[in-house]
């Protein structure tokens, strides 16, 4: 970074996020400056989902769309979260940009995408990646590498040079946040924690809380 850029960056850091109205456009920040400093995968979120007892399960997936409606991600249905959120369409985010030192929280309830946005954004991918999606078995149990890689031989014969379908098991979530919570570092570990929650007429209200 040029030493010219690093007060613009400062200012960026330490201003105060509590004039923000509401979190989607702020989030919409946040995302934009993270996908300037972090190496990699600045979409990246922790996905928390709980089974049948109520154990929770968290990993990692990525972002791959988020307007007023919500936050949206692919994944494979008959995987564990697939299913987790079938049983139980409840689920929370995570994001940690640790070279902001920011973090971004995300509760709410989940509904399905529709088909037709599954559609477009599996068509997006890239084709090794369609082909993947139908060779993975995800969470099922897999007796060896080599018999991932002969399915995914298998399908890409199958389909050749032509289109690459959505499978029927293969779609999107959107969470539709009840609460977003923003958090920034601060020193002496007097950080800066501003949360959002949606009302009952749908409008966002917000608090300050203790570090």
């Amino acid at each position: 970074m040029s030493e010219d850029a690093q007060p613009a960056q400062a200012e960026l850091t330490n201003r105060d996020f509590w004039d923000a109205e509401e979190p989607f456009l702020l989030f919409g920040e946040w995302l934009a400056e993270a996908a300037a400093s972090e190496p990699n995968d600045p979409n990246a979120m922790a996905l928390a989902t709980v089974d049948e007892t109520g154990l929770p399960d968290v990993r990692m997936v990525l972002l791959k769309d988020f307007d007023h409606a919500g936050f949206v991600f692919y994944t494979n249905l008959g995987s564990r979260k697939g299913r987790e959120l079938a049983a139980v369409p409840k689920a929370a985010l995570c994001f940690h940009w640790k070279s902001l030192r920011r973090q971004v929280r995300v509760r709410g309830p989940v509904t399905p995408v529709d088909p037709a946005e599954a559609d477009a954004y599996f068509a997006s991918r890239p084709r090794v990646s369609r082909i993947g999606a139908w060779a993975s078995r995800q969470s099922q149990p897999l007796e060896s590498r080599f018999a991932l890689e002969k399915a995914v031989a298998q399908f890409t014969a199958r389909f050749g040079i032509g289109t690459i379908p959505r499978p029927a098991f293969w779609s999107g979530f959107r969470i539709a946040p009840v609460s977003i919570e923003f958090w920034r570092d601060g020193a002496f570990r007097l950080h800066d924690r501003i949360v959002f929650s949606r009302t009952e007429t749908g409008q966002w209200s917000k608090q300050r809380l203790y570090p």
